[in-house]
């Protein structure tokens, strides 16, 4: 299988990334993550011929999940189960790189992100190993222990939620 350093660590990134936006704090994120490779370290010789990065980032949910339960059990909440946002076609886009161009994609960037972060943790998990992370329905089924089916209901409500937080934010802003 090789070495922990070879195998896991390239995911290293990505299971910080994914413990930002589930806590949505950089503090608690490393400290989410590190507790993660000490438990991916301590079960590395469990990983027989899988994804290394999903079987990570299951290390990562679980622990963030872990940690959300006992810091801020209100996050937590059990979900009502299952929509999309192109936001290309909503003018989210950037076509061409000149400073105005640039200065905006910078300010949509930052309305996406605080848009995400007001996200119910488990819609907030799927968007950002799909969108963010882009792994399949079946590796972040797999990852976070529920059907495909669910996977594509949650990121139908997490766009749908995401779409309707955009549009307030922008609405505020006019």
């Amino acid at each position: 299988m090789g070495s922990f350093e070879r195998v896991v660590l390239p995911y290293l990134d990505a299971a910080y990334n994914l413990a930002r936006w589930l806590t949505r704090d950089d503090q608690d994120a490393q400290d989410v993550v590190q507790e993660a490779m000490l438990r991916a370290f301590r079960y590395f010789g469990s990983l027989r011929d899988t994804d290394a990065r999903a079987w990570l980032l299951a290390i990562v949910r679980n622990a963030c999940y872990t940690w959300l339960a006992k810091n801020r059990p209100a996050e937590t909440l059990a979900l009502d189960e299952g929509m999309v946002v192109d936001l290309e076609a909503a003018g989210w886009s950037a076509p061409e790189a000149n400073p105005e161009v640039i200065v905006l994609a910078s300010a949509q960037r930052k309305l996406v992100a605080q848009s995400l972060e007001e996200l119910p943790v488990a819609y907030r998990e799927v968007l950002v190993l799909r969108e963010l992370e882009d792994l399949s329905y079946k590796d972040i089924a797999r990852i976070a222990g529920v059907p495909v089916g669910t996977v594509m209901s949650r990121l139908a409500r997490g766009r749908e939620m995401l779409r309707k937080t955009l549009e307030m934010r922008i609405k505020k802003a006019s």
